[in-house]
């Protein structure tokens, strides 16, 4: 369980990881990529409910053994794409050469009547064409590879858990699931660690001359090898199917005597009908519960569940808290990408190393925790609450740490180097370029000496050039002069200008607060599943957990994604141009309005989410309340029955019995 857990969590991980590297490589918008995304929870919906109800009555790991294979089979058509496209070419206005003097001589600032015809009215026919030879739409498999990695995903959790429930003693049961999904998260630090390492490495490698490409991992146009990521996962997913072909239908309950497990497992649950331990016995109740049967059962268990105030509370908090986390966790190596400055790889590297084993540490702690003090429901729900209080302070101060605007001439300040100025195309246009013809759609950024960034190379005035690749090095570039403190280096070189000194600093102190925070809210993990366990019937445990899977997924895990990624798309500053013309991906965002709109959002939900939190924690004390109550009248009713039975003995009388209903105990007593 805990090696596939692994496995799924790795692929999982390395989708996120891959998804700045997959929308570049497309062009397309982070709507778009957000969509991709949630396709993996589109695939649970398909399929979460009945495998979380029908399943639990057939044999639970031979499914979670073939929902490993579809996994495994997702993966490997995700990657497809890659080798049915072209090689991938990016915006640039060097044109490389087949000679000795390959980039040489290049002169940017030319009267060229056909960049600014590029800037014209597109030819749509002409577009369609040529999307269609170059296969613009492929990214299609990427969604599609996605989903069946969702539906293949489905029984692990429900089935798994509800499994290990089942046949674990009732103290240990949370440190196994905590050691499960602690194990689980060190899936996500290898997937991040291999999309950082990927993500280095150039799409089209082995295909390609690397020398000739102009672009370093560093920039927003640079595509990592995404596809190779999908096949080590799916190769990995494989492995891990192998073992649950090999488990037994059912196990003897830990710390329990055979004969006592099977008489308990016979009058529970359909579910826990393994617990017989002769096969004949079994074979027989297989046969009785027909398929019809359990369909008939279906609708008064999803009554019996939703009338359960707790697990609709549970449920509730749980969806608004995915929704922040799903939409953080998608978007956060690009929030540290435009916000401070950092490369798309350093990112990923960073949440792998720091992130997400503080995740792995809380979760083990919080477990350790609970099996120490052998908190009860109350005492669960008080810990969960608390974590997920102190982790939203954290939240929102993170919320406060910025950097200064990345200086892009004519974008983010003038050409002077006034800043917030209005973004619009034209002002991309200034008295140092005015007569160079320049294209106001191509990116293809260049670092003056002195901190400031020009789009391309003409735009900044640029005369000549000299080297060759990524030493290619502009000069006698006119705007550069037109600077407030202009530089006496009249020089660019290729690629955007790093951020200033302090931002670094800013950037410690906003991974201290998130590293801090993620161990936090991880260390309330463990928790709600044991709410959750513990205030439902055992024979609706695996159903709860499916339906609770089946709406946060549907409600919590495809809708993030793409209205993050819509609001994201509303902060950006300079669109790419496909291949083949058209709006592409974004290069550079307002981070500013990206920050405030991302954070604010995020810590909106979780804000919302604590406030469900305490309604949930009031219910569950309230009903602990009315069962120690209901505990202290029938004590009392014991005990006053044998004082009556005495005394009627004694005096000759008759004897009244007061009978106590147990759905009648919080209502009246009948005589």
């Amino acid at each position: 369980m805990a090696f596939a857990c692994f496995a799924k969590a790795f692929g999982g991980a390395y989708m996120k990881s891959a998804i700045t590297q997959i929308e570049r490589r497309f062009d397309i918008p982070s709507s778009h990529s957000g969509a991709i995304d949630g396709s993996f929870e589109m695939g649970n919906l398909l399929v979460i409910a009945f495998v979380s109800y029908f399943g639990s009555k057939f044999h639970r790991p031979r499914l979670i053994g073939a929902g490993c294979l579809v996994m495994a089979a997702g993966s490997f058509i995700t990657a497809l794409p890659h080798f049915f496209q072209d090689l991938y070419k990016y915006e640039t206005s060097v044109s490389v050469g087949t000679g000795s003097n390959k980039s040489l001589h290049i002169l940017p600032c030319v009267s060229n009547s056909s960049l600014s015809g590029a800037d014209g009215a597109p030819d749509i026919e002409a577009i369609k064409a040529c999307e269609k030879a170059i296969g613009s739409s492929m990214w299609i498999y990427v969604f599609l590879g996605n989903m069946l990695r969702g539906i293949g995903e489905t029984p692990i959790m429900p089935l798994g858990l509800s499994y290990l429930d089942d046949f674990a003693s009732e103290e240990n049961t949370p440190f196994y699931i905590a050691i499960v999904q602690t194990v689980g998260i060190i899936g996500p630090i290898g997937g991040f660690l291999l999309g950082s390492y990927l993500s280095k490495i150039y799409v089209d490698v082995g295909f390609v001359d690397l020398d000739e490409v102009t672009i370093t991992y560093k920039d927003s146009r640079w595509v990592g090898a995404w596809w190779l990521g999908f096949i080590v996962t799916g190769l990995i997913i494989t492995l891990s199917s192998i073992p649950f072909w090999f488990l037994p239908k059912s196990i003897r309950k830990e710390g329990e005597d055979r004969r006592e497990n099977a008489g308990k497992g016979e009058a529970a649950v359909a579910e826990q009908e393994s617990f017989l331990s002769e096969e004949k016995e079994e074979e027989k109740e297989e046969e009785q519960v027909t398929c019809m049967e359990m369909a008939k059962d279906m609708g008064p268990s999803l009554k019996r569940l939703f009338s359960n105030k707790v697990y609709m509370l549970l449920v509730l908090t749980s969806l608004i808290a995915v929704n922040g986390f799903i939409g953080m966790i998608t978007f956060k190596p690009k929030y540290m990408e435009q916000v401070f400055g950092q490369a798309s790889s350093r990112a990923i590297f960073l949440i792998g190393i720091m992130n997400l084993p503080a995740v792995a540490l809380g979760i083990i702690g919080g477990g350790l925790l609970l099996k120490k003090m052998k908190l009860g429901v109350v005492g669960a729900a008080r810990l969960a609450m608390t974590s997920s209080i102190l982790s939203c302070c954290l939240l929102i101060l993170q919320a406060f740490i910025r950097c200064n605007q990345a200086e892009v001439a004519g974008l983010t300040v003038s050409y002077q180097g006034v800043p917030e100025i209005s973004f619009s195309n034209q002002t991309l246009l200034s008295q140092c370029n005015s007569g160079c013809s320049c294209s106001l759609k191509q990116w293809d950024p260049v670092c003056a000496h002195n901190g400031m960034t020009y789009v391309s190379p003409c735009l900044a005035g640029c005369q000549s050039s000299s080297g060759a690749s990524k030493d290619l090095v502009y000069h006698n570039c006119s705007c550069i002069g037109e600077l407030m403190t202009p530089s006496p280096n009249m020089s660019v070189v290729l690629g955007q200008c790093p951020r200033k000194d302090d931002c670094n600093r800013m950037f410690k102190v906003y991974m201290a607060l998130s590293v801090t925070g993620s161990f936090i809210s991880a260390f309330g993990g463990t928790s709600s599943y044991i709410v959750l366990l513990r205030s439902i019937e055992a024979d609706l445990k695996s159903f709860a957990l499916g339906m609770q899977t089946l709406i946060v997924r549907t409600l919590g895990g495809i809708p993030p994604p793409i209205y993050f990624g819509a609001l994201i798309d509303q902060t950006c500053l300079k669109w790419g141009t496909k291949q083949c013309g058209g709006v592409g991906a974004c290069r550079l965002y307002d981070s500013h309005a990206f920050r405030l709109r991302f954070m604010g959002l995020v810590s909106g939900l979780y804000v919302l989410a604590n406030v469900t939190w305490g309604a949930l924690y009031t219910q569950i004390v309230k009903k602990q309340k009315r069962l120690a109550q209901a505990d202290g009248v029938a004590a009392n009713g014991v005990a006053c029955d044998g004082a009556a039975a005495n005394g009627a003995a004694a005096n000759g009388h008759a004897m009244i019995t007061v009978g106590l209903d147990a759905d009648m105990i919080e209502k009246e007593s009948t005589i």
